[in-house]
């Protein structure tokens, strides 16, 4: 059974932190973020996060906004027993998209199963809790708890990735996840230490993601 730690109210951030002033908390903040970058499965190796660390990274979900504390989102974990049988799913979900696959295409869908010492499926449950909440906003509660876990992740120095693809959509996907008609599977999460790491990507600027609504009626005075 993995226990999720408690987690700290805002006033005790900057105790927690070991700092003393918001603007220090603040660069703290902007250079963990700053460091995470998307690193392949392929690159992610042993030792993945041990049983602590592990429940410091699951523990940073449970910090995401979440409206109506419905909790419309988990974590699945795919430990090494299970990857044989999450390969099979990969396997059979490329045959019933593309029957004329090679057996190499094959073979390279079943190797994605066994990548990064730590994988898990992030689920999305749609009708938990309120049904007038939207699955649009389960769905960015996910995204924030999602961000939160690979932000944990490389605070303890390690690499990490999201995939998703077409077998998400798979029945087969589904069944082995015990998925319901209300849940969506949204994507992979794989966690290890960095083999290889590519330059950091570079980064939109803010003039490009941030837009301010004019002002004025509605007639444009």
């Amino acid at each position: 059974m993995i226990t999720v730690p408690s987690v700290a109210t805002p006033a005790l951030a900057g105790e927690t932190l070991g700092v003393s002033s918001p603007n220090e908390q603040a660069i703290l903040a902007a250079a963990l973020m700053q460091s995470r970058q998307t690193i392949l499965p392929k690159r992610l190796v042993a030792p993945g996060p041990d049983a602590e660390q592990l429940q410091q990274i699951l523990g940073a979900a449970a910090s995401a906004p979440d409206h109506g504390q419905l909790l419309p989102w988990r974590f699945v974990l795919v430990p090494d027993a299970a990857r044989a049988r999450l390969a099979r799913v990969f396997a059979d979900a490329l045959l019933e998209r593309d029957a004329t696959a090679t057996p190499a295409q094959v073979e390279q869908a079943r190797e994605k199963a066994y990548r990064s010492p730590l994988l898990m499926l992030v689920v999305v449950d749609a009708q938990r809790g309120n049904p007038d909440i939207d699955l649009l906003e389960r769905i960015v509660s996910a995204g924030c708890a999602t961000q939160n876990v690979l932000l944990m992740a490389t605070a303890l120095g390690f690499g990490s990735a999201l995939t998703s693809g077409k077998a998400l959509k798979a029945q087969g996907l589904r069944t082995l996840f015990g998925l319901t008609a209300a849940d969506h599977a949204l994507c992979f999460i794989s966690v290890g230490t960095v083999l290889a790491a590519r330059p950091a990507r570079l980064r939109p600027s803010m003039g490009d993601y941030v837009h301010i609504l004019e002002g004025g009626d509605s007639d444009g005075n």
